[in-house]
């Protein structure tokens, strides 16, 4: 072989691996690396919005569940209201006076209960 034959071999082989290189390097330019980088973020941010959805669909059951029985309690505290009236009432018809409640009323329930004489 001849030095001519070597050497153009040595640049086909040079130039080869630098098509490989610039090839390399041309297919994974900046822009390419943020549309991955948005692809992960998007699909991150779909799992968080998903868990997020599934949290406030429990926090909504709760509260569901919440205002249920608040709405019991509700009903059951105007019961009661209304039956201490009406006792209270039917003892002061007789002449007497109700008992004192057995310890001091505290200003949260006095707040609910304006119109009993406590």
């Amino acid at each position: 072989m001849s030095p001519e034959t070597l050497a153009s071999i040595g640049v086909s082989l040079i130039t080869a691996v630098c098509g490989v290189w610039a090839a390399r390097v041309a297919r994974r330019t900046p822009r390419q690396e943020r549309r991955d980088d948005f692809v992960a973020v998007s699909e991150q941010q779909g799992k968080a919005i998903e868990r997020l959805e599934g949290r406030i669909q429990r926090q909504e059951t709760e509260g569901e569940r919440q205002r249920e029985r608040i709405a019991a309690q509700d009903t059951t505290i105007a019961y009661l209201h209304t039956w201490v009236r009406l006792l209270a009432g039917h003892i002061r018809s007789l002449g007497h006076e109700p008992p004192l409640a057995p310890q001091p009323v505290p200003a949260e329930v006095r707040q609910l209960l304006r119109d009993i004489d406590v």
